[in-house]
């Protein structure tokens, strides 16, 4: 029985070549699209779910509850947090402090030559304690982890920064040397962590080596927090972290006395670190995930609609077949299970086709969304596979094997079906509109997308950001600055060169608590500080809106302020703020405010503009600007490293562009950009595939209505009219669908953005008539081709 239906959905499918091809091909795009989500939700949702004890991993996040009511959400946790909770809390199995990314320059010295090769570590370097490897899961490859980082000046190393720095030689007992100074030895070795990781670290120095780095660092001031500074925490019992919150208001009370008020300490899982995206450090926030997953569901759904759709519009063609059988006692679920098995060798085919699709665009999908996703079968993917094969199954099988298996035997043979028998117009009208429901809140989310991207790249910042190049300063010699300084100057494609902590943006933010005018008390607020020269504003371009520059100075003399600081200090003149005084802590006195610039972004557009001030401190300056003018980058490049290469030998020469800085605040909405422009297309693809077979049947029903109509007298354009206009009203009825969906989720996304565009109509009228273009041009395919056919042949049809 199984070999006979086989036979016979094989000769079925070969016979309507076209339809099993459009078939075909509408399921195996689906099934891609819905494979490709899959990988990128499995690498995002499995990130850091390697560890043994990962359900009982927490870090311990300190959010700042400022006196003027708004909230700062942040990752870091001061350094004698670990040991207090190592030692005071019972439900504490082990705590670990991590100074993470700590910029280095390591030195390794070549046996013989005694040449140094040097290798500049911007991040994946860590100082922690042994207690680190308590925490989380390291296979260890050499060392011991209890021990290896129990001394100052050892360093344990992964097996990818081992062969990095030492090749294949064994890197045990080999010692590097750290920003030139610092002589470290290797007393562990590790593998990799797999991926996916966010603690991908290579690098592990000892904790005790810190006062080595900054001798005045004092571990035991709470007060001492820092964006790089991260306590982690494996609990005895994951249900222990709410009473482990509360416990820490009473710590904060011992801690920060009458301050304790805006401190909260709070564990948050290592499950969720991935997707805290408003702390910093988080990838990709979840909701984008879910919403890739309905996507992925969308267009699965999207593909089975045109299988039911073409399986319907056949129906009739065989209910002669359907009449035969059950009048030789064919049952009803014989002949269910006949077309679902016919279903499942296109799904098969489908699938077979949608791997292929993968695997030859993995590479370009990879690099679009920049990850390394791999197709492996292991258990995850088959079980999805299974389930998405099953699901399709179903999905496009069900309804039209039900529908020609429920044919009366008597009216199949008599030929009497009408297209209503057959699950007719009205399904189908309403299975196109699903359709195009689903690609027009696509093509809508592109359009916002791509809108409110283009409005980021066209706001103005308050600052330049073109042609600057931000190279790192390895030391605080004044005299080594200003002679890079003054050998750059003179070259003429060098407009200024301006040294700082940070540029005017930056992911990391820096400031604290000041007195104003004089006053005893501290100010409700505190202020975000921009430690820079007197060359800072012209390099950047920030505008002064009242006063004068800082005059050239190496510490704190006087201030320059943005104009969100004025207006919350209560002035709304700028003129009337000149001459008063401000005391930051790095300044032992008050000391005056000299001017006023409009406001700039110091951070990205998702987050509201601080207030903030510049002065100079020469001991923070970390990074020079240097403005180019852009007309040979390759020779200023160079004419740039040559000059630090002189003053600094012994020092890695790396740069960036600061508008490429920028550019990194909004990888994740790069990142939505590119999913939705890729699932969009998917999206279109599959609905033209729908509509081509859709326009294909109405042409081969109507053949002779068409040539009738030629005969008496109707033009091409009239026959195209008549053959397109059900399905552009049922696209003009998905357009109406779609708009408020698409606005809702729309406007949700943007409120991640304080500066964002308004939702404007064109939107949604540009998205129906790309809609409408779309159907109009892929049914034109087929109405052009029957309104040109000879009406003799025409006529001939039956």
């Amino acid at each position: 029985m199984l070999t006979n239906y086989l036979k016979i959905a094989w000769r079925n499918l070969a016979t309507q070549r076209s339809y099993t091809l459009l078939n075909t091909l509408g399921l195996s795009v689906g099934m891609a699209g819905a494979l490709l989500i899959f990988l990128f939700l499995r690498h995002h949702l499995s990130t850091d779910q390697y560890h043994v004890h990962d359900d009982r991993i927490f870090r311990i996040d300190t959010d700042l509850y400022l006196a003027d009511g708004s909230i700062e959400y942040n990752p870091e946790a001061p350094l004698p947090m670990a040991q207090t909770l190592r030692s005071q809390y019972s439900q504490v199995d082990q705590a670990a402090f991590l100074m993470m990314n700590r910029e280095l320059t390591v030195g390794i010295k070549e046996s013989g030559s005694g040449l140094v090769t040097r290798f500049l570590e911007h991040s994946g370097t860590g100082l922690t304690e042994p207690a680190w490897f308590d925490i989380l899961s390291y296979t260890w490859l050499a060392g011991n982890p209890k021990t290896a980082l129990r001394d100052p000046n050892s360093v344990v190393l992964t097996r990818s920064q081992a062969q990095k720095y030492f090749g294949s030689a064994d890197p045990m007992g080999r010692t590097i040397t750290l920003n030139n100074k610092l002589d470290a030895t290797v007393t562990g070795l590790v593998a990799d962590p797999p991926a996916p990781t966010d603690t991908n670290l290579g690098l592990f120095l000892s904790l005790a080596t810190l006062r080595q780095f900054d001798p005045t660092y004092d571990a035991t001031n709470w007060w001492q927090l820092n964006s790089t500074n991260r306590v982690y925490v494996t609990l005895k019992n994951p249900a222990s972290a709410a009473a482990l919150d509360q416990s820490f208001v009473a710590l904060a009370k011992k801690q920060y006395g009458a301050d304790a008020k805006f401190f909260r300490f709070h564990a948050q899982p290592l499950r969720e670190l991935h997707f805290d995206v408003a702390r910093g450090g988080g990838a990709i926030r979840q909701s984008l995930l879910w919403s890739l997953g309905i996507i992925g569901l969308l267009l699965v759904g999207a593909a089975c609609i045109n299988f039911v759709n073409l399986s319907t519009v056949q129906a009739l063609r065989r209910s002669k077949e359907v009449g035969i059988r059950k009048t030789l006692g064919s049952s009803h679920h014989q002949l269910i299970y006949q077309f679902l098995l016919e279903t499942s060798l296109v799904t098969i085919l489908a699938a077979g086709l949608a791997l292929v699709l993968v695997v030859t665009f993995l590479p370009l999908f990879n690099n679009w969304v920049q990850l390394d996703l791999a197709l492996r079968f292991d258990r995850a993917t088959m079980c999805f596979i299974g389930l998405l094969l099953g699901g399709v199954v179903l999905l496009a099988g069900g309804y039209p094997s039900l529908v020609l298996a429920g044919f009366s035997p008597s009216a199949a043979l008599r030929g009497s079906l009408t297209a209503t028998a057959v699950g007719g117009f009205s399904l189908r009208r309403v299975l196109v509109v699903a359709q195009f429901v689903t690609c027009q809140v696509l093509i809508i989310g592109a359009l916002v997308v791509a809108n409110q991207m283009q409005y980021i790249q066209q706001t103005d910042l308050g600052y330049r950001k073109d042609n600057i190049v931000i190279v790192r300063i390895p030391n605080k010699q004044k005299s080594t600055r200003e002679a890079f300084r003054q050998q750059l100057t003179p070259y003429p494609d060098i407009r200024s060169v301006s040294f700082s902590h940070r540029p005017p943006a930056s992911s990391q933010l820096f400031g604290g608590s000041f007195k104003f005018n004089g006053s005893p008390d501290w100010a409700l607020f505190p202020i975000r500080d921009r430690l820079a020269d007197a060359e800072f504003l012209g390099t950047y371009g920030l505008q002064l809106v009242a006063g004068r520059n800082l005059m050239p100075s190496d510490t704190i003399r006087e201030y320059v302020i943005n104009e969100t600081l004025l207006h919350q200090l209560g002035f709304r003149d700028p003129k009337q703020v000149l001459g008063k005084k401000l005391q930051y802590h790095l300044s032992g006195s008050p000391m005056p405010i000299v001017g006023v610039v409009k406001d700039f972004h110091e951070k990205s557009l998702h987050e509201p503009i601080g207030p903030c001030f510049i002065a100079s401190y020469a001991d923070w300056y970390a990074r020079a600007s240097i403005r180019v003018s852009g007309h040979d980058p390759g020779r200023t490049l160079q004419r740039i490293r040559e000059t630090w290469q002189q003053l600094y030998p012994n020092e890695v020469f790396e740069y960036e562009f600061f508008g490429d800085q920028v550019a990194t605040f909004y990888e994740t909405e790069t990142l939505t950009a590119r999913l939705i422009n890729t699932f969009t297309g998917i999206a279109i693809l599959i609905c033209c595939l729908g509509l081509y077979g859709l326009v294909s049947h109405v042409v081969l029903q109507r053949t002779r209505e068409i040539g009738i109509r030629k005969v008496l007298g109707a033009s091409v354009t009239s026959i195209v009219a008549l053959l397109s206009i059900d399905f552009i009203r049922l696209v003009i009825i998905a357009s109406v669908v779609a708009t408020p969906i698409a606005w809702y989720a729309m406007s949700q996304w943007l409120n991640d953005f304080v500066y964002r565009i308004n939702i404007s109509w064109w939107v949604f009228a540009l998205s129906g008539v790309l809609a409408v273009s779309i159907a109009l041009l892929t049914v034109s395919v087929q109405s052009i081709k029957a309104a040109l056919m000879d009406p003799v042949k025409s006529l001939r049809t039956e």
